[in-house]
């Protein structure tokens, strides 16, 4: 019997991207309307919403459409910027995992950990998952790579740290089991009804192709 799979669908921010954004950061902060359109249409099973980076826009608009539907969602914060400036509080932090979110790390500054020496890595991977628990009161399991970037040396470190998920952002579905898990980033690039129909199709409908495949193969490899 095959695997289950699940389709993870990633959003950055909700509403409008604040300013001094450049066009490639714009493009990720997706309409609140387009989230609302995109879980309504979500089937029973087999697709999960992640939310990277701890925009202030997770407890403003993320949080109150999921609740409303009695829905859930993985967030991965950035504890470096945890109180700053349009990003979560300690206090929205804590309070979005009381409400049944599961809170994640993205590191301390959204940094690419392929391009930093040992023990920044170590800081990135470590500190943050630490500042994290220390907010939610739990340990922190599950890590999501800025930019989606990894490779050999960032997966070692991150199992060497304790993780038991990381997330990417390589595209299409993967097994709801996997240790390394493939994530989708909703964008501007597509309109909003490719968002639709994909989220309708499911898993099913985001069956990795070879050579999605293949460059996943690479990534682990390099």
């Amino acid at each position: 019997m095959p695997s289950a799979r699940t389709l993870i669908l990633t959003f950055h921010g909700l509403g409008k991207p604040p300013d001094g954004l450049l066009e490639a950061e714009r493009k990720v902060w997706a309409p609140v309307e387009w989230f609302e359109a995109i879980v309504d249409r979500l089937p029973r099973q087999g697709v999960e919403l992640a939310f990277d980076d701890g925009n202030a826009s997770d407890i403003e608009h993320a949080l109150p459409a999921l609740s409303l539907r009695g829905m859930t969602a993985h967030f991965f914060v950035l504890a470096g910027r945890i109180g700053a400036e349009g990003y979560l509080s300690a206090q929205e932090v804590s309070s979005l995992h009381t409400a049944g979110m599961t809170i994640g790390s993205h590191g301390l500054h959204h940094r690419d950990w392929r391009t930093l020496g040992g023990d920044e890595l170590e800081n990135e991977l470590v500190v943050s998952r630490r500042t994290l628990a220390e907010i939610i009161g739990e340990h922190i399991v599950e890590a999501a790579c800025p930019f989606g970037s990894y490779d050999r040396r960032v997966l070692r470190a991150a199992r060497a740290a304790g993780y038991r998920r990381i997330y990417n952002s390589d595209g299409g579905a993967g097994s709801a089991h996997s240790w390394l898990v493939p994530r989708t980033t909703v964008n501007r690039s597509h309109p909003l009804e490719y968002w639709l129909d994909l989220a309708a199709a499911g898993a099913p409908g985001a069956r990795p192709g070879s050579m999605l495949l293949g460059k996943r193969l690479i990534k682990r490899l390099r």
